[in-house]
């Protein structure tokens, strides 16, 4: 195989990784999620537990590929532009649709009040303690903050020496557990303290994917993370935080080739849509099934198949050509920009 070759595969399996962590978060959701919402609700026979860990590959995963926004970088407004085109249509598209199926569905217990609906729109409600349209929305804060810190990061010293920052990111969240629990909330959430570990998985993988380092290179790095997750986090998180690392070495290494189904890999692609369209929307689909007399399971599996033909179609008619629209006038804006400054300078 050739080294093109294998960095397609590289990006397939990380297509795939995102499309396994999608899955697993929606089942999650409608299993156990569904359940504890509406407890008094008919339910599928069976839980899929532990929510947070599929979050966690998420957060690696966003650590990894942060690196193909900012590797050719010429602005931080290049930045910005390249994440709000990325993020916003299809969350705006999905927001839209939550709150009309909510509504046709009767579903008012989930509901929030009109304000927080109005500031959901800036994608930043999370910032001002506000509820989000959907639950799962909560993950957006936790990106959007990380968007800002690689942004400084970028703005400062254009990524390098990254893993010295890694480290003392890692020992500001160990000051945070360990000496100032109170730290002010922001703070947290800006810096983005509960998560860092699981980012800095992602990036320091990328180092070694990049050529840029190797991996005996990183120990320092990956010996702060297991350290900081294990005075920090309980047992099981620490436990399935080895198996992120493990990924992630495997998929480096090219030695995760069997995890590149096509459904899932399509899954993948379709990840960002699907998580933003498929929880409320799902517990609508499965409320008013049962009402239907339509028994748990199958409510399941419909609300299952709604939720992936909804994310494929947020994807392909929005989140795609949305993205693309807005990068090419972005571009072209870009690009008329020193030609105006050298005419004022004439």
């Amino acid at each position: 195989m050739s080294a093109g070759d294998l960095k397609r595969g590289r990006l397939s399996e990380l297509d795939a990784l995102r499309g396994l962590g999608a899955i697993l978060v929606l089942n999650f959701h409608y299993s156990t999620r569904f359940h504890e919402i509406f407890p008094k609700a008919p339910h599928v026979p069976f839980h899929i537990g532990g929510g947070e860990y599929r979050v966690l590959l998420f957060f690696a995963i966003s650590g990894f590929a942060i690196f193909f926004s900012t590797a050719r970088l010429q602005s931080g407004w290049d930045f910005v532009a390249n994440r709000a085109a990325r993020l916003l249509p299809p969350y705006w598209t999905a927001m839209l649709l939550t709150l009309v199926i909510e509504h046709l569905g009767h579903m008012t217990t989930l509901y929030i009040p009109p304000f927080a609906t109005l500031m959901n729109v800036t994608m930043l409600q999370g910032f001002f303690f506000l509820p989000p349209v959907d639950g799962a929305y909560w993950t957006l804060t936790v990106e959007i903050a990380f968007y800002a810190c690689i942004l400084g990061l970028w703005a400062l010293f254009r990524m390098r020496h990254i893993e010295r920052f890694l480290i003392a990111w890692l020992l500001l969240k160990l000051f945070f557990d360990l000496i100032w629990p109170d730290m002010p909330e922001r703070i947290v959430m800006l810096f983005i303290l509960r998560y860092v570990p699981w980012f800095a998985i992602g990036m320091a993988s990328w180092r070694v994917w990049a050529g840029e380092r190797r991996w005996r290179d990183q120990i320092p790095v990956f010996l702060g993370i297991l350290i900081t997750i294990m005075v920090s986090e309980t047992t099981d998180i620490w436990g399935v935080s080895l198996l992120i690392i493990a990924a992630f070495w495997a998929m480096v290494e090219g030695r995760l080739g069997w995890i590149r189904f096509g459904p899932l890999i399509w899954v993948g692609q379709i990840s960002y849509s699907l998580y933003l369209v498929h929880q409320h929307i799902g517990f609508t689909i499965m409320m008013n099934a049962q009402a239907m007399g339509i028994d748990p399971l199958t409510s399941y599996v419909v609300a299952v198949l709604a939720a992936l033909a909804l994310g494929y179609c947020v994807n392909r008619l929005v989140e795609r050509p949305a993205s693309a629209w807005i990068l090419a006038r972005w571009k072209r804006f870009r690009a008329r920009q020193p030609m105006n400054a050298a005419r004022e300078g004439a």
